[in-house]
């Protein structure tokens, strides 16, 4: 059994997500001890708790401590992933439900569902535009496209959106699987993966959700004024849509000839429409200023597929946060040595042992 320090490093759920992955795909049971000791709140919240029993369901696992709160979780994996229908709902986990992040939910179960051997469904509902978390447009828009060329196929629609402190929201996700296998092997980039080419377009969505529609209109016209001035080619669309709980939120996505970045920002209540959208065009102009191929939460979020595919390569980041060197760690844990990090230049190589 591979036992996991949940208070290592940045001590949050992704320690946990990534155990549970890693001993799906590998059948390795996983002791994961002191879960989210980082945090203001320690243990299993609604999000994770649905993640932990959502894994368990793809590979029959048998479980131990899978309670609200709960910081030790004993997972024994039974079957390999197995392919079928899953509706998974994160307010089932909390009486009087939650808004916790259905994208998260998701990201536990991709990668095993995708390395089946046949396809899935999965629709879960929560969060789908939260804080503290990938949005479902940068799930769609980023994070999809760029392991698509690692070999992981999926298709992501958004069915209802959901914000906090409702939730409600819905995503619906396609995983084909079969993922890493010799039919897209050819997909895998086995090279220094440094040049992240031209920005071709920054596209993005406005939202305002059950509030009225001028929100959107400011946000989208203030980012698109910065984006222009900067001389960047923009296209941002503003949307007035439904929702359980109102909200409103920019996300906008930067397209260069070999990667893809992400920036969002949310609104809250008395937080003007144009300080929303500035948040996300600062980290946008920060991030093409800096010439990295990916941004600092897509260096974290590919770590894992990056392993588990075979790549070899180096890749720049925009920066490379203690979230990313903890993620390499538990990865560490299963596969052996499979990064090495230079700080100075913001550079990661890799070496996977798959």
């Amino acid at each position: 059994m591979v036992i996991i320090n949940g208070a290592y490093g940045e001590g949050g759920g992704q320690i946990l997500r990534t155990a549970l992955v890693l001993a799906i795909i590998l059948n390795r049971p996983v002791c994961i001890e002191n879960i989210r000791a980082g945090r203001k709140n320690p243990g299993l919240t609604a999000q994770h708790l649905t993640s932990v029993r959502a894994a368990a369901m793809i590979c029959d696992a048998a479980l131990s401590g899978d309670t609200l709160g709960s910081t030790q979780l004993t997972f024994e994996p039974r079957q390999p992933p197995i392919p079928g229908l899953y509706e998974l709902d994160v307010a089932e986990a909390r009486e009087g439900g939650s808004a916790g992040a259905a994208t998260l939910v998701l990201q536990t179960v991709l990668l095993p569902l995708a390395m089946a051997h046949n396809s899935s469904t999965v629709t879960v509902k929560g969060g789908t535009h939260v804080a503290w978390s990938p949005s479902f447009h940068y799930l769609r828009n980023v994070y999809l496209p760029m392991v698509a060329g690692l070999g992981v196929d999926a298709n992501a629609e958004l069915l209802a959106w959901g914000w906090y402190p409702a939730g409600e929201g819905e995503i619906a996700v396609e995983i084909p699987g079969q993922a890493f296998t010799d039919h897209n092997a050819s997909r895998k980039p086995n090279q220094n993966w440094l040049d992240r080419g031209e920005l071709k377009q920054i596209k993005g969505v406005a939202v305002a959700s059950s509030l009225p529609a001028h929100i959107a209109q400011r946000m989208s016209d203030y980012a698109a004024r910065r984006l222009e001035k900067a001389g960047l080619p923009v296209s941002i669309e503003p949307q007035r849509v439904r929702s359980t709980s109102p909200g409103a939120g920019i996300f906008l996505m930067a397209e260069y000839e070999s990667s893809r970045a992400g920036f969002g920002a949310l609104g809250k209540k008395g937080k003007p429409a144009e300080r929303v959208a500035e948040e996300a065009v600062k980290a946008a102009l920060a991030f093409h200023r800096s010439a990295a191929i990916f941004d600092e939460h897509l260096t974290d979020q590919l770590i894992l597929p990056m392993a588990l595919s075979g790549y070899s390569g180096v890749f720049s980041a925009e920066r490379i946060s203690k979230h990313t060197l903890t993620n390499i760690r538990v990865v560490e844990q299963f596969l052996g040595s499979v990064a090495k990090v230079n700080r100075k230049n913001n550079t990661i190589q890799f070496q996977s042992q798959q």
